[in-house]
């Protein structure tokens, strides 16, 4: 069946909660779904309810195809089919068959999530041809990115598309569009595919696994299965780890799980063939799960590693319980003793992202400098430091790495000294960072450009000359060094 006209309002008014001053803009819209025809179908007059698909790269640029009658650039896009189950899905459909691009390959935005990032009204010309009058198309524009590095796919000639094209946000050409990715690019729309959904891997400490065996109804994601809880990340939620304890509160009140820390990053598939990349936290709990006031699904049991095999499970859940039993067993033989899975966040904790910096001066006292291409995803046309973010790594570690695979550089490790420390917060929604700028008193080798698509130049600097286009945490993190100050904050005071 097509999307409900239940559904298509819930996305309209949900829509109109973000973006009320369209209200009036979208009276048409509101008078379709009032009216007793079918929204979704191509029959309804004067207007009808259509999707698109807004896919991302992760050069933050987004597919565009050449039309071959009107000769224009569009997202990929088309009418409502009764296959549809969902706005989502109908979207997902036509970028499929206009692109070739499987649902599969792509996934939600945090920033967006199954919403829509647009509704657009624009007219559409009488068709004589097809026997149509001169109508409104108001179209549901979902944004999506992509998760394989495919940059450029093959438009199906028959689905009358002249080629595809990647076009920067900046040169996206419906201005509606355009002008709300720039304005989700500042909180974070970075084309980097990162989890929507957060699950909980609880265990007792003793090598007991608590799993969910959720309904066997159609519908919804994976039913009829065992498989941890959790649940999507919704427009309301903090962080995934907010996303977590919410699901958790409404799935089963009463289960709160203690210590709970990011385990690992898992994908599953939603009902609609999109890619969900998936938080995994590892949590403890020790009660009795027949005491849990469940709310949703059938049960839930203890069970250990050696039965999985006798259970029906969610996709991966086995591999990733047995992965967590030995990693926790062999912290029973460390000769510390220590459990490393234990020791893990306090409640309410920001995790951060780590970022390494290479604070190089040569013998006449300039400072090494790189200028990031045109097309970074991060700080275009603009000097940065040579700079890498942490791994599961010590930091030096990954410093000497980085300058290794970026600049043909060789630095020990007992040569370099922490100088300096910033702690940056980009914008109020974006996650925390800490950069740490290292010194390196000798090396050997001369900066090469080894990654030409992040850095086109290495040059020196004298300190007094820097260039104006410098990165503005790298240049505060210099003038700091240069005034023999250990620590500095950037970002703060705009939360």
């Amino acid at each position: 069946m097509p999307p409900t006209r239940s559904h298509i309002r819930a996305a309209t008014e949900a829509y109109l909660t973000r973006h009320p001053r369209e209200r009036e803009g979208l009276a048409g819209l509101l008078a379709v779904l009032d009216g007793p025809a079918d929204p979704s179908s191509r029959a309804t007059l004067p207007g009808h309810v259509t999707c698109s698909a807004v896919v991302i790269d992760r050069d933050r640029r987004v597919l565009h195809l050449g039309h071959k009658v009107s000769g224009q650039l569009l997202a990929s896009g088309g009418h409502i089919e009764g296959s549809d189950r969902s706005l989502l899905a109908a979207a997902l459909r036509e970028v499929s068959g206009e692109t070739g691009i499987h649902s599969g390959h792509l996934c939600l935005t945090p920033q967006f999530l199954g919403a829509p990032i647009d509704i657009d009204v624009h007219h559409i010309d009488a068709d004589p041809a097809k026997g149509e009058p001169a109508h409104e198309h108001y179209d549901f524009r979902f944004a999506f990115y992509l998760t394989t590095e495919q940059r450029r796919p093959l438009a199906r000639q028959d689905q009358g598309v002249r080629d595809a094209q990647w076009l920067p946000f900046s040169d996206v050409r419906s201005p509606r569009l355009r002008a709300k990715l720039l304005e989700a690019e500042v909180h974070g729309l970075d084309g980097r595919p990162e989890p929507v959904n957060a699950s909980v891997l609880i265990h007792d400490g003793q090598g007991r696994y608590l799993l969910h065996l959720r309904d066997n109804v159609p519908g919804i994601l994976e039913p009829g299965v065992f498989a941890l809880l959790g649940g999507g990340r919704e427009m309301g939620d903090r962080c995934l780890e907010a996303t977590l304890r919410r699901e958790l509160a409404e799935e089963a009140p009463g289960l709160k799980p203690t210590n709970l820390t990011p385990y690992a990053v898992e994908e599953a598939t939603s009902v609609d063939g999109l890619a969900v990349p998936i938080q995994v936290y590892a949590g403890l709990w020790s009660g009795d799960p027949d005491t849990v006031d469940l709310q949703e699904g059938v049960l839930l049991r203890w069970v250990t590693p050696n039965v999985l095999d006798r259970l029906c499970l969610s996709p991966g859940t086995g591999d990733l319980i047995r992965r967590h039993a030995a990693q926790y067993s062999a912290a029973d033989s460390a000769p510390d003793g220590v459990r490393p899975l234990r020791h893990e966040a306090p409640e309410g904790t920001e995790l951060h992202i780590v970022g390494v910096h290479l604070y190089l001066q040569d013998e006449r006292g300039r400072i090494l400098l790189g200028l990031r291409h045109p097309d970074s995803a991060y700080a275009g046309n603009t000097w940065h430091f040579l700079a890498g973010h942490c791994e599961r790594e010590a930091a030096i570690s990954c410093l000497v790495r980085e300058a290794e695979e970026e600049a043909g550089l060789i630095i020990e490790p007992g040569a370099i000294e922490l100088v300096h420390v910033v702690h940056l917060v980009d914008s109020p929604g974006a996650r925390p960072r800490i950069g740490l700028v290292f010194r390196a008193h000798s090396w050997s080798g001369t900066p090469e450009l080894l990654e030409p698509d992040r850095c086109v130049e290495w040059r020196w600097w004298r300190p007094q000359d820097l260039p104006a286009e410098v990165v503005p945490y790298a240049r505060q993190a210099i003038d700091g060094i240069l005034a023999g100050r250990r620590y500095s904050e950037m970002g703060w005071g705009r939360r």
